[in-house]
């Protein structure tokens, strides 16, 4: 249990990271540095990032909260966003770098499992 509950903490703080990171440093030379972009590139998608910066705070929010519910519902709450993590870091590996399917997916892939091991 308290495993399960550390690996779902990590991730929800890379998410919090990744949340200031896309929300308040996307133009600057950690958040460029981090994504691999140009300053110019930053500022054409700095608003795109900051929404995306948003959502992964929503992911960060439900992980936590499912930290401090109650045991009735919170494997439930970690299954789902657990599963939201897991499917936008397959999305983004696919789709932006494979890096997040190192990053975001299996760290999740594996919280899961040993949620529904325990």
């Amino acid at each position: 249990m308290i495993i399960t509950k550390v690996l779902i903490a990590l991730i929800a703080l890379l998410h919090l990271y990744i949340l200031i990171l896309e929300m308040f440093l996307w133009d600057k030379p950690l958040g460029m540095k981090a994504f691999g972009n140009t300053a110019e590139k930053a500022k054409l998608t700095k608003v795109l990032a900051q929404n995306q910066g948003l959502y992964n705070g929503f992911l960060a929010a439900g992980l936590i909260w499912s930290l401090f519910a109650p045991a009735s519902y919170a494997a439930a709450l970690a299954n789902f966003f657990l599963g939201c993590v897991l499917v936008a870091g397959i999305y983004g590996g696919i789709t932006a770098s494979k890096k997040i399917i190192y990053i975001q997916a299996l760290p999740a892939l594996l919280a899961l499992i040993v949620l529904n091991l325990v």
